[in-house]
């Protein structure tokens, strides 16, 4: 999240400088540098090296995760896939529920219209 944060400031900055130097890049004789376009690039490459080791770090963060995503693709795809095509309409269930022991709970919301081809509970039963 904190690299979320820094791209957000770094895009600020990078916005800022855009709008302020297009102006005076506009006006610039052909052939010739302005100070405005030679702060723009010590800028930039400042930003550069400034970003390099979170780069680094994020890109070596994804090489540790990616192992771990790919096995759960893997396993739990096709069983996500067959969920899907059971569940139309999610917004009538509660948040998943994980229990102690590992289990995963999917309760209907009590307001939820009735499944087609299910009987309605009788007197509060529920099904587990």
């Amino acid at each position: 999240m904190a690299y979320i944060k820094r791209m957000k400031q770094i895009s600020a900055y990078v916005l800022a400088l855009v709008v302020t130097t297009s102006g005076a890049m506009a006006q610039e004789e052909k052939g010739g540098t302005s100070l405005m376009e030679e702060g723009a690039k010590l800028f930039f490459r400042g930003l550069m090296d400034e970003m390099e080791p979170a780069l680094r770090e994020l890109e070596g963060l994804a090489d540790e995760i990616e192992p771990a995503i790919r096995s759960f693709a893997e396993e739990m795809g096709p069983a996500l896939r067959d969920l899907m095509e059971q569940v139309e309409d999610w917004s009538a269930y509660e948040p998943p529920v994980v229990l102690p022991n590992g289990d995963i709970l999917l309760k209907r919301k009590q307001d939820a219209p009735p499944l087609e081809g299910l009987p309605p509970p009788e007197d509060g039963e529920i099904d587990i």
